[in-house]
C-alpha cells in the first residue's frame, strides 16, 4: 500500500490545491489594510463593552472545551484504553454492531468530557441574551447533535473498517473515493435529512418583502424557487441567512430573527450576499473541495493509523479491527482541527466576494455598514478579534473588515 498510497495522496492533493487556486478568490481584500480598518467597526463604547464582557466568558470556555475534546479523543486513540473499551462492548459475533456501539460510546464520552464547560457556556449565552432555549430544549438539542454525529461517524468508519476487512488490494483507494462521494451525498441530502431535525422550515409568506427578494434574484439572473423562513428564535436571538443544498435541494433560508429585527433593506442585503454565493456556485465548489479533502484525509488516516508504531501504541492489529475505531476517530478529530485554518482562510475569501456581490447588486453601502454593526451587536461578535483566534476559527471576515470593505468600495465607485 505504501508507495501507491503516497502517490495517490500526492495526486489528490495537487488536484485539491489546483481547484482551490481556481475557485477561491484569493486576490480579494480579505485582510486589513494598514491603517484602513477601524477596530471598533464604528460601534459605540457601550456595545463594545457588552461584546467584550460576553466574549471574555464564552471564548475561554469554548477554547477549553475544544482542547478537552481533542485530548479526550487522543487519550482513547493513542493508548490501549480505547481498544479495551471496544473489547468490553457486546457484538463480537457481528462486527458492524460492535462498531456502531463503539462510535456511540465514544460520542457520549466526548460529550460528557466537555459537559462541565458546555453548561457554563450555555449559561453565558443565556445571560447575554443569545440563547432562548430552556434546559430541556438544550438537552434535546444536544441529544439530536449526538445522534447526527453518531450516524455520520458510523457510516464513514464502517466503510473504512469494512473495506479494510475485505482486504483486497487497493481497498484504501476505494475507501478514500467513497469518502469523497459521501461528502457530495451529504451536501445534497443535508437540507432534507438533517436540517429538519433541528428546525422547522416554511415558505416565506407572500409579502412585498418576498416579492422584493425574488425580484432581486431575478435581477441577478438567478432562479431561486424557494425562500424559506426558519424558526431560529426557538433557540437564539442571533441573526443569519444561508444557502444550502445542491441542485434540486438548493434553497435560501432566512432566520426569523433576521426578519423580526432587521429592516427590509438589511434583509435585502443579506439575501444579496447569499445570492452572491449562488451566483459563484460556492456550495457546489465547496462540496468539490470538501470531497477532495475527504479523499486526501482518509488516505492520510489510513497511512497514519496503519503505521506500526501508531498501531502498537493504540494496541490494535490494524485498520481492519473494530478495536481501531477510537484510533480512527481520534486521528480524524485532530486532523480536522489542524486543517481548520486553511478551510477558514478559503471561507473568508469566499465570504468577502459575496459581500462585494451584495454591494454591487444593491448599491447600498450605507445600509451594508449599518447591517454589519447590527449583526455584531445582535450576535455579540468581536469586531476585531485577536489575530491567532481569527486565523484559526473565523470563517467570515471580522465586522471591522467588512465595514472597511464597504467604505473602500464606496470610495472606489
Amino acid at each position: 500500500m505504501g508507495r501507491a498510497a503516497y502517490g495517490w495522496l500526492l495526486l489528490v492533493t495537487l488536484v485539491l490545491v489546483g481547484l482551490a487556486m481556481a475557485v477561491v478568490p484569493w486576490g480579494l481584500p480579505v485582510g486589513p489594510l494598514s491603517g484602513s480598518v477601524d477596530p471598533s467597526a464604528g460601534l459605540d463604547t457601550e456595545a463594545l463593552k457588552e461584546i467584550a464582557d460576553y466574549r471574555s466568558r464564552a471564548v475561554p470556555l469554548g477554547l477549553l472545551a475544544q482542547a478537552v475534546s481533542v485530548l479526550t479523543a487522543l487519550l482513547l486513540a493513542l493508548t490501549s484504553w480505547g481498544a479495551r473499551l471496544v473489547r468490553s462492548l457486546p457484538g463480537q459475533r457481528w462486527w458492524p454492531v460492535q462498531l456502531a456501539l463503539a462510535v456511540v460510546v465514544l460520542v457520549i464520552i466526548g460529550r460528557l468530557a466537555v459537559l462541565p464547560l458546555t453548561v457554563p457556556l450555555e449559561v453565558a449565552r443565556r445571560k447575554a441574551g443569545l440563547s432562548t432555549r430552556s434546559w430541556p430544549q438544550w438537552a434535546l438539542d444536544v441529544a439530536r447533535e449526538m445522534l447526527v454525529e453518531s450516524v455520520g461517524t458510523v457510516v464513514v468508519v464502517a466503510v473504512l473498517v469494512g473495506l479494510a476487512r475485505w482486504g483486497r488490494r487497493g481497498w484504501w483507494l476505494l475507501a478514500s473515493t467513497l469518502a469523497g462521494l459521501l461528502v457530495v451525498a451529504g451536501s445534497y441530502l443535508y437540507p432534507l435529512l438533517v436540517e429538519p431535525i433541528f428546525n422547522s422550515f416554511e415558505p416565506l409568506d407572500e409579502s412585498p418583502l418576498r416579492t422584493s427578494l425574488l425580484d432581486l434574484a431575478d435581477r441577478d439572473g438567478l432562479a431561486i424557487h424557494e425562500v424559506l423562513r426558519v424558526d431560529a428564535s426557538r433557540r437564539t436571538t442571533a441573526v443569519n441567512a444561508y444557502v444550502s443544498g445542491l441542485g434540486t435541494t438548493r434553497r435560501l433560508v432566512v432566520y426569523d430573527t433576521l426578519l423580526n429585527q432587521a429592516t427590509s433593506s438589511e434583509v435585502r442585503l443579506v439575501v444579496a450576499h447569499e445570492l452572491g454565493h449562488a451566483a459563484e456556485n460556492d456550495v457546489r465548489n465547496g462540496t468539490a473541495l470538501g470531497a477532495l479533502g475527504a479523499v486526501s484525509g482518509v488516505t492520510v488516516l489510513v497511512l497514519v493509523a496503519g503505521a506500526g508504531p501508531v498501531r502498537r501504541r493504540a494496541g490494535v492489529a490494524g485498520v481492519h479491527s473494530v478495536q481501531a475505531v477510537p484510533l480512527l476517530v481520534g486521528l480524524a478529530t485532530v486532523g480536522m482541527l489542524v486543517v481548520l485554518p486553511v478551510q477558514n482562510a478559503m471561507s473568508r475569501a469566499i465570504e468577502t466576494r459575496a459581500d462585494i456581490h451584495a454591494l454591487e447588486l444593491t448599491n447600498d453601502d450605507v445600509t451594508f455598514v449599518a447591517m454589519q454593526q447590527r449583526f455584531a451587536v445582535s450576535n455579540l461578535t468581536d469586531p476585531d478579534p485577536p489575530r491567532w483566534l481569527y486565523a484559526w476559527f473565523a470563517s467570515h471576515p471580522s465586522p471591522a473588515e467588512r465595514v472597511a470593505l464597504a467604505e473602500r468600495w464606496a470610495m472606489a465607485r
